[in-house]
C-alpha cells in the first residue's frame, strides 16, 4: 500500500476547518442591538436596566480600557425554525482565544436573572432545544472591555494596567449578535473529526491504529457533500462510528477529569473584576451542569464564593443546588489560592481555618484537599498544617514548569518538616487548563512518571487564567474518549475520588522530603516590596490585637472582645495573600489598591489594638511585648527619648528605665556596646563588626555591601530572576556622606547616603544598641532604576555546610555547595524572618522585618578560610505587568546578629517584626499564657472562634529538636482540649496540679490548646 497519510491528514484538515466547522449554524438572524456605556465603575443590574440606550451597529468599536458598555439584544425566532435547537452567538470582537484577558460578558434576563457569560471560546446561550418557533428574546448584556495586558506575549511594557494610565480608545469592534440555529449532527461530527484527528497525530508512524483512523477518515470525507455538509453529516458520523467505538486497551492510562475554572483572585485585572468573572464564569457552569448529568466541577478560595453569594444571589442559588446533585464539589478549604511561600505560619492556618468553615457553613462540606495548582512553590509545612485542618490529599501542577530538573514523581507522600505526611499529586498532563485535546492525551502518559506502579492521574479540564470554565466542546471530548483504542481513557469524577482510587492502587508511593521548590518564577519573593511589607505588617499587627484584645477581655470588665472586625481584617489580608498578588506579578492597579488596603487593616488594627490596652485601665505608662519572648532591650518613649526595659513574653511592664549591661560608645565611625564593636568605611560598608564575647572578627569582607545588578529575565520580568543576573552589576561605594547621627548611653547611630543610577537615593542608619548584639540597618531608599534588582550582602568567616531559613512554624536547611543540579537551581530561594549560618559553635543570622528573597553562597579564600555569604534581595524594578513597579520610596530594616544560635533567630526575628508598644495604661495583668521549657513558642493567643470565651494558644516548637514544657495561664483555668485548627476538639489535655499545662513537641510540631476559663 502506498503512503497516503500527508495527503489524508491534509485533506482532513482542510474539510474539517473550512466546511465542517463553519457550518455547524446552519443559519442566522441578526438581534436588534442597543448599547449604553456606564460611567466609571460597574454598576448594578437596576441602575443599567433603568439607563437610556441608544442604537448599535455591528462592526462598531466599543468599550474604552477597563469599562463596561451595556447592550439590550432584542430579537424573534423564526416560526419556521420550530423544532430547531437555537442559540444566541454573541463575539464582542474578542481578540485571540484567551477567554480571561479580555472582552467579557454576563448574559440577563430583563428581570436580571443572570443566564451565562459570553467569552471566546464559549460564544453561546441557550434559547430552545427545541425551538416552538416565535420566542421573543429581550436581554441586557453586561459586557467588560478588559484590555489584553499581554498580547505582545509578555513583552511589552504597557499603560493599560491601571485604569488611571489606560486612556479612552475603544478597544473592541463587535462583531455580530445572532439568533441561530445548531446543527446538532454538524456539530458531533466536527467534534467526532478532531478526537479522530488528534488521535492519530499523536500514534507512532508505525502504529496501526493510526492508519486504520486516517484511512476511516479519508473514507467518511468521501460522504461529505460539500454543498449540503448538513444533509450528508449523519452520513459521515455512521461511517467513522467502527473507529470511535473500539475500546481502549486493558492497560490503557486512566485520567479521572475534573471541571475547572481557574479564576485568579486578581492579577491582570483588579479585584473588583475578579468580582465580576465569578459570576460569570460560575453561571457557564451551573449551565453546563444543566446540560451534562456526569458533568463535575471543582472549585476552591471561598472568598470567590462569597463575593458570588453577596453580589448575584441568583448565581448563588444555582451553585447550592449543583452542589446538592453532587455536580460541584467545593475543594481546597482554603479563603484563596495563596502563594505557597510567603505567608506567615498563622496566617496559612487562617487561610485553612476561614476556607473550610466557609464551605462547612453554607454546604454542609468538610473539603478533604489542598487544591493550589499554580502557586510558585510550596513550603514544607504544608503538610503538617493541611492534616491538621482535617485534609487528606494535596494537589498542586506548578512544579511542572521546572526550569533545570524534572520533578521525579506525580503521585507520593509529601513529608513536612515535622515528619506529617500527606499524599500528593502532580498532574501529568502539566495543565490545569485541560480541553482533552489529542496532544494533552498523550503527553499525560507519556510524562506519567510512576509507570508500573500505578496507573492513573487526574486532569482538571475547563478554560482558565482568568475564567471561563469547562465547556459543552470539552465534555463531549471526554465522552469520546471514555474508552477509545489507542488514547489513555477518561472518567469525570469528584477530586476525593480520584485520591482515593490513587491511594487505594499505591499505597506505597515514593516520598519527597521538604519543600517543592519551584525553578522559576523565583523573584517573586522581592517583586512589588511595599505589597510583601504590607503582608508582613499586617499579620503580625494582627497577632498584636489579638493577644491584647484577649487580655482585655479576661481582665476588663465591659470589653468586647471584636470578633467580627478581626475577622473581617483577617480575610482581608488572607485575599491580597493570592498567588498573583502577594508575589507582586499582578498589573499597577492591583498593587496600588493591595497599598491602600494595608493601610487601612493598619489603621483599623491600631485603634483595635489601642483600645484593647486603654481598656485594661489609665494613670500609668507601660510597655507592651507582644513577642513570645521575654525581651531586654532599648525602646523610645513618647518623646523620642531611649529607655532600657525589660519586659516578659506577651506581656507588659512599667515603663521604668533599667540599667543596661553596658553603655554605648561611639568613637569616629566606630560603634561599641560591650558586646559587639562595629566600624563603619569611609565608602559606607562594615569595615568590622567584631563580636567582643567570642573575640572573633565576624565579617571576612566589606559587609552591607550594596550592590545593584542587571536584572532582565527571558520571560516573565514580575515573576523571574534568572541565574545570569549575576553577571553584570554595580558596588555602590561612593557614599556622599557618612555621618554620627546619635551618641547616647543607650543608643549610637551612624547614618550613611548615597546617590545612584537614575536619580535614586539611599539613606542608612547603622544603629547598635545598649544590651544586644543586634545591628540594625534601618533603610530608606527612593528608587527610581528599571530591570535592576539591589542586593545587600554579608560576607561571613564562618564554613557554613548550610544555610538555615525561617519558614511557616519552624525553619528550614539549604546547601550552601552546587554539588548538584537541584542544589544550583536554589540561585534565589526564600525565607521569613531570618536567616542563619553556622559551624559547630558559633552562628550569626541575618534579620529582616519585610524581606523575603534571598540568597547564600560560599567561597575558599587563599588562607584556606571559608566566607559564607548571606545576601538579601531588597528591591527590583520590573516592568511587566506593572511598568513603574516598585518605584519610589521604600521603608524597611535589616539586622545582622553575631553569635546567634537558631534559638536566638527566632526571637530576634519576633522582636524586630513586634516593636514593643509604650503606651498609657495602669493594669498590669500577668501574660495570657507563658511557657516553661526551650523551644516551646507560642505563635497565636485569641479567644475561639465560636464566642464561647475559651481562650486559644497555638504554640510550635521552633529549634528542630524534641521540646517538654509547661504552658501556664494568667487566669484560672478550668480544662484544657487540644483540637485541629478549626478549633475543634480531638483529645483532652492534661493539668497538672499547678494549673499548667504540660507540653512535649516533637521537632516542628504545631500544637493548638482550647483553654476553658475557670
Amino acid at each position: 500500500m502506498h503512503d497516503e497519510s500527508r495527503r489524508i491528514e491534509e485533506r482532513v484538515q482542510r474539510l474539517h476547518d473550512q466546511r465542517i466547522k463553519t457550518a455547524i449554524y446552519a443559519a442566522t438572524v441578526p438581534f436588534e442591538v442597543e448599547a449604553w456605556q456606564a460611567p466609571g465603575e460597574p454598576v448594578p443590574f437596576e441602575e443599567a436596566a433603568a439607563a437610556s440606550y441608544g442604537p448599535f451597529a455591528m462592526g462598531t468599536p466599543w468599550g474604552p480600557p477597563w469599562g463596561t458598555t451595556w447592550f439590550r439584544m432584542r430579537g424573534q425566532v423564526p416560526k419556521e425554525w420550530a423544532g430547531r435547537r437555537v442559540e444566541a452567538v454573541i463575539d464582542l470582537g474578542f481578540v485571540g482565544d484567551w477567554p480571561g484577558n479580555q472582552a467579557e460578558a454576563l448574559v440577563h434576563l430583563t428581570d436580571g436573572t443572570p443566564l451565562k457569560a459570553v467569552n471566546p471560546l464559549n460564544q453561546y446561550v441557550p434559547i430552545a432545544n427545541p425551538a416552538t418557533g416565535g420566542e421573543t428574546i429581550d436581554y441586557l448584556v453586561e459586557a467588560a472591555s478588559n484590555p489584553d495586558i499581554l498580547a505582545d506575549n509578555f513583552s511589552k511594557v504597557t499603560p493599560l494596567g491601571d485604569k488611571l494610565t489606560a486612556g479612552d480608545k475603544p478597544l473592541y469592534t463587535f462583531r455580530s449578535a445572532d439568533i441561530a440555529i445548531l446543527d446538532e449532527e454538524v456539530w458531533h461530527l466536527d467534534l467526532d473529526v478532531q478526537v479522530l484527528r488528534e488521535l492519530m497525530l499523536e500514534l507512532g508512524e508505525h502504529d496501526p491504529r493510526r492508519h486504520e483512523i486516517a484511512h476511516a477518515l479519508d473514507r467518511a470525507m468521501d460522504l461529505l457533500d460539500l454543498d449540503d455538509v448538513s444533509g450528508s453529516a449523519a452520513a459521515v458520523r455512521e461511517a467513522l462510528q467502527p473507529v470511535l467505538s473500539k475500546p481502549a486497551h486493558a492497560s490503557a492510562h486512566t485520567i479521572s477529569g475534573v471541571g475547572h475554572a481557574h479564576i485568579d483572585s486578581a492579577w491582570l485585572w483588579p479585584i473588583r473584576e475578579t468580582k465580576r468573572k465569578t459570576s460569570r464564569t460560575f453561571s457557564n457552569v451551573t449551565s453546563l451542569a444543566d446540560e451534562y448529568d456526569d458533568f463535575i466541577f471543582a472549585c476552591s478560595q471561598a472568598q470567590q464564593y462569597e463575593w458570588v453569594r453577596d453580589n448575584y444571589p441568583k448565581v448563588w442559588a444555582r451553585i447550592q443546588e449543583s452542589v446538592k446533585k453532587g455536580q460541584w464539589a467545593p475543594v481546597g478549604g482554603m479563603w484563596v489560592e495563596a502563594d505557597g511561600n510567603l505567608p506567615g505560619g498563622e496566617a496559612v492556618a487562617r487561610q485553612f481555618i476561614h476556607g473550610k468553615r466557609f464551605f462547612i457553613e453554607n454546604f454542609g462540606i468538610e473539603t478533604k484537599g489542598v487544591w493550589l495548582p499554580d502557586s510558585f512553590g510550596y513550603n514544607a509545612a504544608y503538610p503538617q498544617l493541611a492534616k491538621l485542618a482535617g485534609n487528606e490529599w494535596f494537589l498542586t501542577q506548578k512544579i511542572s514548569w521546572n526550569q533545570t530538573n524534572r520533578f521525579p514523581h506525580h503521585t507520593f507522600w509529601w513529608e513536612g518538616i515535622d515528619g506529617t505526611r500527606i499524599f500528593t499529586h502532580f498532574p501529568p498532563v502539566d495543565t490545569y487548563n485541560a480541553r482533552f485535546s489529542g496532544e494533552e492525551m498523550s503527553r499525560a502518559v507519556r510524562n506519567y512518571q510512576e509507570k508500573g506502579g500505578a496507573s492513573r492521574s487526574l486532569a482538571p479540564f475547563g478554560w482558565g487564567d482568568g475564567g471561563g470554565g469547562p465547556t459543552r466542546e470539552i465534555m463531549e471530548r471526554a465522552r469520546r474518549l471514555a474508552d477509545l483504542e489507542g488514547s489513555a481513557k477518561v472518567v469525570v469524577e469528584h477530586p476525593d475520588e480520584f485520591f482515593a482510587k490513587a491511594r487505594e492502587e499505591y499505597p506505597d508511593a515514593p516520598v519527597w522530603v521538604g519543600e517543592l521548590y519551584l525553578e522559576l518564577h523565583r523573584a517573586t519573593y522581592t517583586s512589588q516590596a511595599r505589597t510583601k511589607q504590607g503582608n508582613r505588617r499586617s499579620e503580625h499587627r494582627l497577632r498584636e490585637a489579638e493577644l491584647w484584645a484577649t487580655t482585655a477581655a479576661l481582665h476588663a470588665p465591659g470589653y468586647a472582645y471584636p470578633h467580627e472586625k478581626l475577622d473581617r481584617l483577617w480575610k482581608t489580608v488572607l485575599l491580597h495573600q493570592f498567588h498573583d498578588i502577594l508575589p507582586g506579578s499582578s498589573i499597577a492597579w492591583v498593587h496600588r489598591e493591595a497599598e491602600a488596603e494595608y493601610a487601612r487593616v493598619a489603621r483599623e488594627l491600631q485603634a483595635l489594638t489601642a483600645e484593647a490596652v486603654a481598656a485594661l485601665g489609665a494613670g500609668g505608662t507601660r510597655v507592651f511585648n507582644t513577642s513570645p519572648y521575654d525581651r531586654a532591650e532599648v525602646v523610645r518613649t513618647a518623646d523620642g527619648a531611649p529607655m532600657y526595659v525589660e519586659v516578659p513574653a506577651s506581656g507588659s511592664a512599667p515603663l521604668t528605665d533599667t540599667e543596661p549591661p553596658q553603655p554605648v560608645t561611639v568613637s569616629g565611625r566606630v560603634l561599641d556596646n560591650g558586646l559587639v564593636r562595629v566600624e563603619v568605611a569611609e565608602d559606607g560598608t562594615l569595615s568590622s563588626v567584631r563580636d567582643l564575647r567570642a573575640d572573633r572578627e565576624v565579617l571576612a569582607d566589606q559587609g552591607n555591601l550594596l550592590r545593584l545588578h542587571t536584572d532582565l529575565p527571558n520571560y516573565w520580568d514580575a515573576w523571574d530572576i534568572d541565574k545570569h543576573y549575576k553577571n553584570r552589576y554595580t558596588d555602590l561605594l561612593d557614599a556622599s556622606s557618612v555621618t554620627v547621627v546619635e551618641q547616647d548611653p543607650l543608643v549610637g547611630a551612624i547614618r550613611v547616603e548615597r546617590a545612584f543610577g537614575k536619580g535614586s537615593t539611599i539613606t542608612q542608619t547603622i544603629t547598635v544598641r545598649a544590651g544586644s548584639p543586634r545591628i540594625d540597618i534601618e533603610t530608606d531608599i527612593d528608587w527610581h532604576e528599571t530591570e535592576k534588582i539591589l542586593k545587600a550582602a554579608f560576607p561571613v568567616d564562618i564554613r557554613a555546610p548550610h544555610s538555615s531559613a525561617e519558614i511557616q512554624f519552624g525553619h528550614i536547611q539549604r546547601p550552601t555547595h552546587t554539588n548538584t543540579s537541584w542544589e544550583a537551581a536554589r540561585f534565589e530561594v526564600s525565607g521569613h524572618r531570618w536567616v542563619h549560618i553556622g559551624e559547630p559553635g558559633y552562628g550569626v543570622a541575618v534579620i529582616n522585618d519585610s524581606t523575603y528573597g534571598h540568597d547564600v553562597s560560599r567561597t575558599v579564600r587563599e588562607d584556606g578560610g571559608t566566607t559564607t555569604t548571606v545576601r538579601l534581595s531588597l528591591v527590583r524594578a520590573p516592568r511587566i505587568p506593572d511598568p513603574e513597579a516598585d518605584q519610589g520610596r521604600h521603608r524597611f530594616t535589616y539586622a545582622l546578629l553575631p553569635g546567634a544560635s537558631i534559638e536566638d533567630a527566632v526571637a530576634e526575628g519576633y522582636a524586630l517584626n513586634l516593636p514593643l508598644r509604650v503606651a498609657d495604661a495602669a493594669g498590669a495583668p500577668a501574660p495570657v499564657v507563658s511557657t516553661e521549657g526551650e523551644g516551646v513558642t507560642v505563635e497565636a493567643v485569641k479567644l475561639a472562634d465560636d464566642a464561647s470565651g475559651d481562650v486559644v494558644v497555638r504554640l510550635y516548637e521552633s529549634r528542630g529538636g524534641r521540646a517538654h514544657g509547661v504552658l501556664r495561664t494568667g487566669f484560672p483555668l478550668a480544662g484544657a482540649q487540644i483540637t485541629d485548627l478549626l478549633e475543634r476538639p480531638l483529645h483532652q489535655a492534661r493539668v497538672d496540679g499547678d494549673g499548667g499545662v504540660p507540653v512535649a513537641l516533637r521537632p516542628f510540631q504545631i500544637l493548638t490548646l482550647r483553654l476553658r476559663r475557670g
